[in-house]
């Protein structure tokens, strides 16, 4: 049994759920108490997102309201690359924070945490190429 799976086993009892989505990537986040764990598809959160800064960003409403050892969180995300699915864990750790206290809506609304970014890849259109870019124009 992997160092991961102990943590994740230890995580247990009454937790607080936020779900996150940034782009095509879903985050299902737990909240759970504890001292700071921070699991992600059953691997340690620094492991699975390979630039160290995107850990710290995660982490950035925890923060923010400053209670960042207070939790054990563990999330479930697939879908997107590694960046999208950082986003979706930020608002989905920012959403279960909300559920665990109303009060943190002024700071956490004011730091950006709670609007869900909308842009997401434009379909492709008949026609052309990509979405945008159009056949290679030929004049004889």
């Amino acid at each position: 049994m992997s160092m991961a799976e102990k943590i994740v086993k230890e995580f247990k009892g009454k937790y607080h759920y936020g779900l996150g989505r940034r782009k095509t990537a879903t985050a299902r986040v737990r909240l759970y108490d504890g001292k700071g764990g921070f699991i992600v598809n059953e691997r340690k959160a620094e492991t699975y997102f390979s630039p160290k800064s995107l850990v710290g960003d995660i982490l950035k409403p925890l923060r923010e309201v400053g209670i960042k050892d207070k939790f054990d969180i563990s999330v479930r995300v697939s879908g997107s690359g590694i960046s999208a699915q950082a986003g979706a864990v930020r608002l989905g750790i920012a959403r279960a924070l909300l559920k665990f206290d109303d009060g943190f809506r002024a700071t956490l609304r004011k730091g950006g945490f709670l609007t869900r970014d909308p842009r997401a890849i434009e379909r492709k259109k008949y026609g052309l190429k990509k979405a945008r870019k159009k056949p290679q124009f030929a004049k004889r």
